[in-house]
């Protein structure tokens, strides 16, 4: 199954009755601000350089983002923040995500999500992470120079630890999620967390651009072993 094939299996899937209902909701309902748009209200597949060393993974696509725009991190402020810093670090070829027709390319960096739908509440259920992991691992399986991944938030770092406990003997103690950290996987990929670009954590301070910058150059050493 080439790449396009698999895309374009993710987004015919329904096979979440909950997380098809609450897509489709949000698409027929919309956020004031976009009442005159027609929402995505799919499946989000990944995008970028499918020869790139850094795979970068996010939890979802946002309710009024990636469910409205099709392509995940992509018009709202999580992408604002997240593509001015992979701009400056030389990930992208511009600074603003905003649409699928914007121009935006990646850099020697692939973009996905461990869950293909938004979930009610940002909440998703372990059985529908379980039936997209096999999304994921076919992608990480036509990703075949990736020696990189970074895990936008925790929910998203443990979404990858579990994925690879399905093949693997992990345990998680051994992994615990801080912003930079760096592990070696047991297919001798390096995982590397980072605190979610959301922008609860940019207004705190938890993650600003300095911290994300930051990050984004020891990525880059990293992957350059």
């Amino acid at each position: 199954m080439t790449l396009i094939n698999l895309n374009n299996n993710i987004t015919k899937c329904r096979k979440c009755a909950r997380l098809v209902n609450f897509r489709e909701k949000i698409a027929i309902e919309k956020r004031r601000q976009y009442i005159d748009q027609t929402y995505w209200g799919k499946p989000i597949t990944g995008y970028g350089d499918i020869s790139s060393q850094l795979l970068m993974i996010g939890l979802a696509p946002a309710a009024h983002g990636g469910n409205r725009t099709g392509r995940v991190f992509t018009g709202d402020k999580s992408a604002d923040f997240l593509f001015k810093c992979l701009y400056k670090a030389g990930f992208s070829n511009q600074s603003i995500s905003i649409s699928r027709d914007d121009g935006l390319k990646l850099k020697n960096l692939y973009l996905t999500t461990a869950l293909k739908c938004v979930p009610p509440e940002d909440k998703p259920k372990p059985n529908e992470l379980k039936t997209c992991f096999k999304f994921f691992k076919e992608e990480i399986n036509h990703l075949k120079k990736i020696n990189t991944i970074v895990a936008l938030g925790k929910i998203a770092f443990d979404a990858c630890l579990n994925f690879y406990m399905q093949d693997y003997d992990l345990k998680r103690k051994d992994f615990i999620f801080q912003h930079g950290t760096e592990y070696l996987l047991p297919d001798k990929k390096i995982l590397i967390g980072s605190y979610h670009p959301s922008p609860r954590n940019v207004n705190t301070g938890r993650i600003d651009e300095n911290k994300m910058l930051k990050l984004l150059k020891k990525v880059k050493k990293v992957m350059d072993r």
